[in-house]
């Protein structure tokens, strides 16, 4: 059929720190037994296993560090040829590896919330944004099972994001900008966002002069400013990549980072344009067929989603190549870049570009993760305790987003975690932002609501209703094919909406409100 199943995983005992993982918890492990065992001129060329090292050398540095401590817990697990090995003091390292680099998270969200506006008169702190917002994050559905269920450490990941995005908004530029540099050479897939960085560093750093309403003086580009902006990113990287560049491996560290011959599509189709794409081929061949238009012999029968390693051609229409996804990538952050840096709005304008990029990367990219929707959730999230427009818009990027991740927890037992989790984490969101701007009218209009609400039989026929049915032998990947598509209208139209509101808001309203 048309998806892959998604990735294999395993229930060890009832405790929660035992609980289910996924093939990540074998990649981290593996990570961990390459840095620890072997020399550094080895790191990226060993695969006896097939989860290879494909993070950038500073994740490299981070596992070997965290070996270090592992070896305390159970020497075992640092073998490499001990595939899937997964005793019960390494899963309660891996655990508790997590949960201890997430107080990062804690400290950036903390940074993040003394950026909001001050307190609201007449109302209790529980109503406040900052207080809003810090649940928002440090309570995030997403976030909470891709990284303690699932099994990553994008907790740590993106609390270095959000400690940059807090020290930009506090003026602190090159510490924002070491951050961030920092943040590239540990999880490549930040360079999304990259442009929205780069911009904003240029024109508030470099040109330092600004005219009232925020527009750059042409004239007043700083050599000094921007010879120390280039040195610290430049200084990172060289400590970065020097050591492979001087062992001349930097090709061979490139060509694990950026694996094109993985396929359009991860093995569980992100919700995202691609998938409306693929959705579309295969509906045309399936007519086709129908009305013997088309040679069912003639069709592969490959999946259009075979995983990790997995190249496909479409039936009818054409073939998309990682060139065409760059390019359409690029030309839909432009006119979010080209906003940054000719209307200008301050940090708001900044947020709005990076949750832009992000999203485009999502919507365009080349094998896209469906849990890729968090770099865009996370970041929103500071904007949607800022306006009511922003704050409707958030809450349905992340209640299509979230849900979209629901395929990730599929055993039995999950079930009632994840819908309880979601069911929490949505009713606050609801809750907390009408009550932020009750004042400023309803947050969702009458269509956007319909559609949220279509969610809910959306999951019942997935989880409850289609598995009973005998089509569930045969066709077993239906439930993740609707889910991803519904979820990719309602993300599709959130970027659209993003990119109207960028293109369309007056510099000088948003100014104000910065400042």
């Amino acid at each position: 059929m048309v998806l892959s199943p998604p990735p294999t995983s395993r229930v060890t005992s009832s405790s929660v720190i035992e609980s289910r993982y996924s093939t990540d918890f074998e990649v981290h492990r593996n990570w961990l037994a390459i840095t620890h065992s072997l020399p550094i001129s080895q790191w990226y060329y060993e695969e006896t296993s097939e989860w290879t090292l494909d993070y950038p050398p500073f994740f490299a540095w981070f596992e070997y560090g965290l070996s270090h401590v592992a070896k305390y817990f159970d020497k075992e697990m640092l073998v490499i040829q001990n595939l899937n090995y997964s005793s019960k003091a390494t899963v309660l390292f891996q655990r508790f590896s997590v949960i201890f680099t997430d107080i990062l998270f804690i400290y950036a969200v903390s940074e993040c919330c003394k950026t909001i506006d001050g307190k609201r008169a007449k109302q209790n702190v529980l109503d406040q944004p900052a207080f809003i917002l810090a649940v928002l994050l440090l309570w995030n559905f997403g976030l909470l099972i891709v990284d303690h269920i699932h099994f990553q450490y994008n907790g740590f990941l993106f609390g270095l994001m959000l400690l940059s995005v807090a020290r930009l908004s506090q003026k602190r530029y090159l510490e924002g900008a070491l951050l961030f540099a920092v943040l590239l050479n540990l999880k490549h897939i930040y360079l999304y966002i990259a442009p929205a960085y780069g911009v904003y560093l240029l024109r508030c750093w470099c040109f330092t002069a600004c005219k009232p309403d925020g527009s750059v003086r042409w004239n007043s580009f700083s050599f000094l400013r921007t010879i120390s902006l280039g040195s610290i990113v430049c200084f990172v990287f060289a400590l970065s990549l020097g050591p492979f560049i001087v062992l001349g491996q930097l090709p061979q560290v490139l060509s694990r980072l950026f694996p094109f011959k993985r396929g359009l599509c991860h093995a569980y189709w992100a919700p995202n344009f691609w998938a409306l794409y693929n959705a579309v081929d295969k509906s045309l061949s399936i007519i086709g067929m129908k009305f013997k238009f088309l040679d069912a012999d003639k069709i592969p029968t490959a999946s259009m989603t075979g995983g990790l390693v997995h190249e496909f051609q479409h039936t009818i229409l054409p073939t998309v190549t990682p060139l065409a996804t760059l390019i359409c990538t690029f030309i839909s952050i432009m006119p979010s870049v080209f906003c940054l840096w000719f209307k200008p709005r301050g940090p708001h304008g900044f947020l709005q570009c990076l949750t832009l990029c992000a999203l485009s990367s999502f919507m365009f990219g080349w094998h896209v993760h469906e849990k890729a929707i968090l770099l865009a959730i996370l970041p929103f999230s500071l904007l949607s305790v800022k306006s009511r427009k922003e704050a409707g818009i958030y809450l349905i990027l992340a209640t299509t987003g979230h849900l979209s991740l629901f395929p990730l927890l599929f055993t039995p037992p999950e079930f009632p975690i994840k819908i309880l989790l979601m069911l929490l984490f949505t009713l606050y969101s609801f809750s907390s932002l009408k009550t932020l701007f009750r004042k400023e009218g309803p947050l969702l209009n009458w269509p956007e609501t319909l559609y949220l609400i279509g969610l809910v039989p959306l999951e019942v026929v997935c989880e409850v209703i289609y598995p009973l049915t005998a089509w569930n032998e045969r066709l077993p990947f239906i439930p993740l094919l609707l889910t991803s598509v519904y979820c990719a209208f309602g993300i599709s139209y959130v970027w659209l909406r993003l990119c109207v509101a960028v293109l369309t808001e007056p510099t000088a309203m948003r100014h104000r409100k910065d400042h």
